[in-house]
């Protein structure tokens, strides 16, 4: 029996697709506020959240919006978000199974395209960020946020050799200018970014993902034999928490 990258991302979001709904690190952050700031002020018609996991993202622009289109590669996922939004009393999301490198909505679909905590997942970047940019309507506003790699060898090597050993979907944590470079070759004029960093509590982001305890074994033991410049950079406890690098892009279409 053969796996593609799909079937290892889909079999380790299913079933933690509830856990993702309520998790305090994606249901809140800066960037969501900065994201709904924005979708307040442009209103749009219509808007598709991209690899929306928890839809956490929709449910910041579904009081905004005409209509938000949720769409995810995993079934359970959506069909969490669809009973999330229900209870919400949110009526215009809408949820649609596919993959972000491979969109069934029609070209200049959406007025706003938004994807958050996705992108490190997808087999490679510039398959869906041309996506996007093929389902933006000319004008478009299009936010890009994921976790990002700090760009230096020793660092970088850490933060995706951890990132991997949590979670065997993780495919990687891209620098600041490999995003840029990616959202200004698809068409996309880069607007602004912003940065910020958020604490991962580690005894949380392993239980979400029920990573093996060998893994967990493997992450701690990486942490421990980090040199200080790496520790410290991360700013590693005791317990195995550390700050992690986020970016928010914004651009238009």
């Amino acid at each position: 029996m053969t796996r593609s990258h799909e079937t290892v991302t889909q079999s380790q979001f299913g079933p933690r697709a509830a856990l993702y709904v309520t998790s305090a690190l994606h249901a809140s952050g800066p960037d969501l506020d900065a994201l709904e700031a924005i979708a307040a002020e442009t209103r749009p018609a219509r808007a598709v959240d991209l690899g929306c996991g928890g839809g956490h993202v929709a449910y910041r622009l579904a009081p905004h919006a005409g209509e938000v289109v949720a769409c995810d590669l995993s079934a359970d996922m959506l069909a969490e978000v669809a009973k999330t939004a229900s209870e919400r009393g949110f009526t215009n999301i809408r949820t649609r199974e596919a993959a972000a490198e491979q969109l069934p909505f029609d070209d200049a679909s959406f007025d706003l395209v938004a994807t958050r905590f996705s992108a490190h997942h997808w087999r490679t970047l510039d398959p869906g960020i041309a996506e996007a940019h093929r389902v933006a309507r000319p004008g478009a506003t299009a936010i890009f946020i994921d976790s990002v790699s700090p760009g230096r060898a020793l660092h970088d090597t850490h933060l995706q050799a951890v990132e991997l050993l949590r979670d065997t979907s993780h495919v990687r944590d891209y620098t600041v200018a490999e995003w840029i470079a990616a959202v200004e070759r698809a068409g996309f004029t880069v607007q602004r970014v912003r940065r910020h960093r958020i604490r991962i509590d580690f005894g949380t982001w392993i239980e979400r993902m029920r990573t093996p305890a060998p893994l967990v074994a493997a992450i701690h033991a990486l942490q421990a034999a980090a040199s200080d410049e790496v520790r410290a950079y991360f700013a590693v406890e005791p317990d195995g928490s550390f700050l992690l690098d986020v970016m928010m892009l914004e651009a238009t279409a």
